[in-house]
């Protein structure tokens, strides 16, 4: 649907002061386009810092030069960062983000500083809350993002191409490092985390899941802004993920609950951005951001279109209906921001789509997206597929260049799922899972395929999971430990943006009694529709969504157990 003409009218909101911040956010977001703020390195550039600016009293000692860390002047020039958010304000943001774009220990360990990853993240969202707070009132509330940005390293890159196994960064360092960013960005008051600017999405997903982590401890509700950088001109990631495999990916990564918005910033210009915004705009069922640069930076490095030229390349947003959440990037100032805010309101917002086919069911991802028909997957067919002799002989036997070599064979051969199966710790263990995964994902004709970790152990699943870019399977688990065993599985499956494999076994096997053979395929589907429906009610009680479970029967399609499936357990994939 288009929105050609201007609208006569503003709603005007009455906000209660009972509302959670979600639901203020909703409130607007359904009435109006919200406005993001714009550049905050641009607006620093203009001070002219030199390094004992950087450095004010706090770090006159320091041993490392500070120029360029923005981030540390929350901690040595905070009215300066303050007057920048108050700018914003006056332009009509309804979102300030935080100045903590690289206030991850990560990146402040290029100036020495990783250390005060927490303390610099808090106060960077002090000095915002405070501004929002100003400006807020009645008729307009003002809300704070923390922005967390990517760090320079990616964990899914390969910083030298002879040498496979050398990473610049791991999961668990990328995870260690967010969750410290986040939580400073919490205590310090952000009503709002934003992990923006993503070129890889497993870096992405290490954040997300810190923040789900922090959310679950503290058990509150915090809105989540998801936001990536496109690089090539085929709507690609650096990392070389698709643009719908990463939106399936990070979907179903986001802590809790769905991600509140999903958009993409940097990167181009308005108009080349609008093709890849129209792709997340069609299929995303939450709302949809934008915040492009200001043009195309010249020799002088200074970003080319004024506010009106930026202005006039955005209205197509409007006038399609594709976004709800605008604002710029790099090379935008107030000024940029207050004339995309006064165009913004004479259009609607883009509806947001709440219909189940646009909710990424049934779609999975490596570097490319995979959708499977109706709620089957054939994953018996992947394990026929990748359990090739040799493929498992060569990964027991560590010469990984080759199992990699006969993976791709295997994709190549129309395998829609890479299905790697580790049943025996002692002849693959993590150790190697993660050495064969360092060649395989090297290689674009194997990454592009969802993997399947194939294993009954929890560690391989999760050595695996923490290497995977896209939506992939990993299991199988099942209720044999007992139901609260089976929760802790299946949630950590899901905190690394996995769907889990289910077994139909409980507590005293399939058939009744522990460690008893099958008796007859009757009384062994019995059994299976009990736990099934068991599982089935377990997962819902829990607030668990249901699609991200793949049961497994055992059994043919066309068998009377998958049919009962399908009648009584909607949103559950069948594995046939």
């Amino acid at each position: 649907m288009k929105y050609c003409g201007p609208l006569f009218f503003i709603k005007i909101i009455n906000y209660n002061l009972d509302m959670t911040v979600r639901e203020q956010l909703n409130s607007i977001a359904e009435s109006r386009i919200i406005i993001l703020d714009g550049a905050m390195g641009s607006l620093i550039q203009v001070l002219n810092l030199d390094e004992n600016g950087y450095r004010g009293s706090l770090f006159a000692d320091h041993p490392v030069p500070l120029t360029g860390c923005n981030d540390v002047l929350c901690l040595t020039r905070p009215g300066a960062i303050g007057a920048i958010h108050d700018t914003y304000l006056e332009a009509g943001a309804d979102i300030i983000e935080t100045c903590s774009f690289n206030s991850t220990s990560i990146s402040l360990a290029d100036y020495g500083l990783g250390h005060l990853s927490y303390e610099i993240s808090a106060e960077a969202a002090k000095i915002a809350r405070k501004s929002a707070d100003k400006f807020s009132n009645m008729g307009q509330q003002r809300f704070v993002a923390g922005s967390i940005g990517p760090t320079a390293k990616g964990a899914s890159l390969y910083p030298d191409i002879n040498n496979p196994g050398k990473r610049a960064v791991t999961w668990d360092e990328l995870e260690a490092s967010y969750y410290d960013n986040a939580r400073g960005l919490l205590d310090g008051g952000a009503d709002i985390l934003l992990v923006e600017t993503i070129f890889d999405t497993i870096n992405a997903k290490a954040a997300l899941r810190a923040i789900g982590r922090i959310l679950e401890e503290r058990k509150i509700d915090v809105p989540v802004m998801i936001s990536a950088a496109v690089s090539g001109e085929n709507g690609s990631l650096l990392s070389g993920q698709m643009l719908e495999a990463f939106l399936v990916s990070v979907f179903h990564s986001s802590p809790n609950a769905m991600p509140w918005s999903i958009g993409l910033n940097c990167s181009f210009n308005a108009p080349k951005l609008l093709p890849y915004v129209r792709q997340i705009s069609e299929i995303t069922p939450c709302l949809v951001s934008a915040y492009p640069n200001a043009g195309i930076p010249n020799k002088f490095g200074r970003y080319e279109e004024n506010p009106d030229i930026m202005t006039a390349n955005i209205t197509p947003y409007f006038e399609e209906g594709l976004v709800n959440i605008i604002g710029g990037c790099c090379g935008t100032t107030p000024a940029h921001i207050a004339a995309i805010a006064d165009k913004a309101h004479d259009f609607y917002p883009r509806e947001v789509i709440k219909r189940r086919g646009f909710n990424f069911w049934g779609v999975f991802s490596g570097l490319k997206s995979m959708r499977i028909p109706h709620n089957t997957i054939r994953l018996r067919n992947a394990a026929v597929a990748a359990d090739k002799e040799e493929f498992h002989k060569a990964l027991a036997k560590g010469e990984f260049e080759d199992a990699a070599e006969i993976a791709r064979d295997i994709v190549e051969d129309n395998a829609a799922i890479l299905n790697i199966e580790i049943i025996d710790k002692k002849a693959i263990d993590e150790k190697a899972l993660n050495s064969f995964l360092d060649y395989a994902l090297m290689n674009p004709y194997i990454a592009k395929a969802p993997f399947f970790i194939n294993s009954p152990y929890m560690s391989i699943l999760e050595t695996g999971l923490k290497r995977l870019q896209g939506r992939c399977i990993a299991g199988p688990i099942s209720l044999k430990d007992g139901e609260e065993k089976f929760l802790d599985n299946v949630r950590t499956i899901r905190s690394y943006g996995a769907v889990a494999v289910v077994l139909l076994i409980d507590e005293r096997g399939n058939d009744g009694e522990k460690n008893v053979p099958e008796v007859n395929s009757a009384e062994t589907n019995a059994r299976k529709i009990e736990i099934a429906g068991r599982i089935f009610e377990l997962l819902k009680k829990n607030n668990y969504p249901v699609d991200n479970v793949i049961f497994d029967p055992l059994v043919p399609e066309e068998d009377s157990l998958c049919l009962w499936i399908q009648d009584n357990c909607p949103g559950v994939i069948i594995a046939l």
